[in-house]
């Protein structure tokens, strides 16, 4: 079973943003997260799950195809339409 919380990397990793961007979203409320002792910060997965989610740009649920990794689109194909 899954861990309900990520590390700032884990979460960068799977989002495929930098952990400054992490960090960002989690300022805008866009991530939800905690301090654990020691002041680390983890996220949690079910705000990173709705952040998927949300964004998402297909009518299928998120289960139609749990094989396929998620890739956000950059430099020239993102232009082009």
């Amino acid at each position: 079973m899954d861990q309900p919380l990520l590390r700032v990397k884990e979460a960068a990793q799977l989002l495929q943003v930098s952990k400054w961007t992490i960090y960002r979203w989690i300022d805008e409320g866009r991530l939800e997260a905690t301090k654990i002792g020691g002041g680390s910060l983890r996220i949690f997965r079910r705000s990173v799950a709705a952040l998927v989610e949300s964004n998402r740009t297909d009518s299928r649920p998120a289960d139609f195809a749990p094989h396929l990794k998620m890739v956000p689109l950059s430099g020239r194909r993102a232009t082009k339409r």
